[in-house]
């Protein structure tokens, strides 16, 4: 995140306003409810994951044991067991 000094997009008397709260700290503006993105949905990761976890369940369906792959994809038993079995 890059700061930006609020004197230069703030109107003065918006500017004045916030400084009876804050003196010269730093303060973080959040994006309105309604723009926030999802974890995930930026970067790839919610797509990255929904599709193998979709690929976890479709060679479990076909034969392969939870142990085989734990050891394919590097996740613990118990990750793998929580994968399969989780309502989609």
């Amino acid at each position: 995140m890059k700061y930006i000094n609020a004197a230069s997009i703030l109107p003065n008397h918006v500017l004045k306003e916030i400084q009876k709260y804050v003196h010269g700290g730093v303060i973080y503006i959040p994006a309105p409810e309604d723009s926030r993105k999802k974890w995930g949905q930026q970067s790839g990761g919610r797509h990255f994951l929904s599709t193998r976890n979709d690929e976890i369940r479709q060679r479990f369906s076909a034969g392969i044991s939870m142990q085989e792959l734990s050891d394919i994809y590097c996740l613990s038993y118990h990750s793998i067991k929580k994968i399969i079995y989780s309502k989609r």
